[in-house]
Order: structure tokens, then sequence, then C-alpha cells
């Protein structure tokens, strides 16, 4: 009986007081990809990764906006954007999300399956202000970017 009490003993310490510890992980999903952009889905955290033309001291051209699939907002944004590729004129959409300001500047409804859109992306913190532009994408890019 000794023995017992002293392995149970011994076994809480160990566990206690174990260095390494298991985290509970929530997979990566990458989904739509077009040229270098792409959308990552971690939980219920949709962040969209783009090309910005914009040339500024940051060496890395990859730029990103997040936000949370709250009330099916991936699929609204998803909608707003196709949205304005039928209006007429094109005309720029300001969305707001939770740590940024998002323009989307549509051009060039000559033809209508050859208009554009790009994310105009500006930070709300005004002590890290960054302004990001995106490559221009047509109707076809932004559905395969979505996956729909």
């Amino acid at each position: 009986m000794k023995k017992i009490i002293t392995i149970a003993i011994l076994f809480f310490s160990f566990v206690s007081f174990a260095q390494i510890k298991v985290i509970e992980t929530v997979p990566v999903e990458k989904l739509g990809k077009v040229n270098n952009n792409y959308i990552q889905k971690i939980g219920d955290e949709y962040t969209v990764y783009y090309t910005s033309i914009l040339n500024d001291d940051d060496s890395s051209p990859l730029r990103k906006f997040s936000f949370k699939n709250v009330n099916n907002d991936y699929t609204n944004l998803y909608n707003i954007i196709i949205g304005g590729f039928t209006a007429s004129p094109l005309y720029d959409i300001k969305l707001e999300l939770p740590n940024n300001y998002i323009w989307l500047h549509y051009t060039g409804n000559v033809v209508p399956d050859k208009a554009t859109v790009q994310f105009m992306v500006s930070s709300k913190d005004r002590d890290a202000a960054t302004n990001s532009v995106s490559e221009p994408l047509v109707k076809d890019q932004i559905s395969k970017l979505f996956q729909k």
C-alpha cells in the first residue's frame, strides 16, 4: 500500500511540475489563392493576404487584414465585392473592420468582364498608420480567392 501511495505522489508531482504542456491548437486552413494573394482561416477568423503595389520601406510586399466570421461576414464581404462589379457607374465602397478601414476601388467598366477591384487598406491605429493598395483583381479572381 505504501508503494502505491509513493508512486501516486511521485506521479502527481511530475504532472504538476512538468515543463512540457500540450496546448490545444486550431487548424490553419488555406482557402483560395490567386497569384500571391490568398485567404487563410484559423478557427472563426479569416485573414486576407494580398500583394501591395505601393513601394515603402518595408521589404515584404505581402500585407493582410483580418476579421472574425460574425453574422456570416465572410460571405457578406464576398457578396459586397461581387456586387460592386455590377454597379453602374462603378464606385468605391468603404468598409470598417476591427483594425482597418478598407476601400474597394473599382475601375474599368468599359468592358464588363474587365472591371477590376483593388483593396485600399488603412490602419485604424494612428501611431502605426499604414496604407497599402492591392494589385487589381477581376471578378473571376475574386471568386477563386473566396472559393465561390
